[in-house]
């Protein structure tokens, strides 16, 4: 019977008598009100007009995903935050001071930061709460270098000195398996010139960012930046399970005593690959441990 009735055959014939029924509604509707239906539908309406432009600044338009959270995502972030860095007035500020950051880039800048909006207010706001041991920070995946920008400016408001550096092919699209082949939704490539320009917005210590064009996994990409041990490391490239392995075997070695290990998307339905590789890590020798989960980011503190 239900499946009758939602037929698009069904739905044609009822179409006139829910008609009817609408319009005995509205006038109904229009008794009760007197003359005040008309006014309250123009005002209605005007409220519309004036909701569109803060839409524009906040929906998926150029971007492909939503900056509206709800409260309670805002709620359950701050909640995580607590559980991995112990410091909930600390987590409420920042994740406050994060989102303000994210809308204020991708409104200047050029491209987009990949990623759900409570992800990146998770990975910006916890970095500098785990009070990593020096300010050598390594981004492995960057796309448009605007997280790096963010996180950046995060650090300097905790009294930081960041120094980062970036490796990413900048292949002129987001290279991830599973991904569209097809232009970004911001309708900017990824190249070298978007990513300095965003950096630029950093300030001196963006323009100062180390840019090594390339793959993690690349032998002689290692041997560059492997010139000093890595406070924070970013964990934001290849997404399958052996690229995954493979940097975190690369972060074994290079990321400092006490440094902080961020796994992006970890958790996340779309990228099983990234748990699989973590959980198979931490099966052998291993300097990390697990501090705990936040908005799809696996957080690791190296001895």
């Amino acid at each position: 019977m239900r499946a009758l009735l939602t037929s698009k055959a069904a739905r044609r014939a009822l179409r006139p008598v829910a008609d009817l029924i609408d319009q005995r509604i509205e006038r109904a509707v229009r008794r009760t009100l007197g003359g005040q239906g008309a006014g309250l539908h123009d005002r209605v309406a005007a409220l519309g007009d004036r909701q569109r432009p803060l839409e524009l600044l906040l929906d998926s338009t150029g971007r492909g995903t939503s900056r509206l959270p709800a409260q309670v995502h805002l709620t359950r972030l701050v909640d995580e935050l607590e559980r991995v860095t112990g410091d909930r007035d600390g987590a409420e500020r920042n994740v406050a001071q994060a989102f303000r950051l994210l809308m204020a880039l991708e409104a200047l800048g050029v491209g987009r930061i990949a990623g759900g909006t409570m992800n990146i207010c998770g990975k910006l706001s916890a970095v500098p709460l785990l009070d990593p041991p020096n300010d050598e920070i390594l981004e492995i995946g960057t796309l448009y270098g605007m997280f790096g920008a963010a996180l950046i400016r995060m650090m300097e408001r905790a009294g930081r000195d960041p120094h980062l550096t970036i490796v990413d092919p900048l292949a002129g699209r987001q290279l991830q398996p599973g991904t569209s082949a097809g232009d970004d939704p911001t309708g900017t490539p990824v190249r070298d010139a978007a990513v300095r320009t965003n950096l630029a917005l950093a300030g001196v210590a963006g323009a100062a960012t180390r840019i090594q064009q390339g793959y993690s996994e690349d032998p002689e990409v290692r041997a560059l930046l492997a010139d000093r041990a890595y406070g924070v490391i970013i964990v934001d490239g290849d997404h399958s399970a052996a690229g995954v392995a493979a940097d975190l075997e690369w972060a074994e070695q290079i990321v400092a005593p006490g440094g902080i290990v961020v796994l992006d998307d970890f958790g996340h339905p779309k990228w099983p690959g990234i748990k699989d590789a973590f959980e198979k890590h931490m099966t052998g020798d291993t300097r990390f441990t697990f501090l705990g989960q936040a908005a799809n980011s696996g957080y690791l503190r190296a001895s």
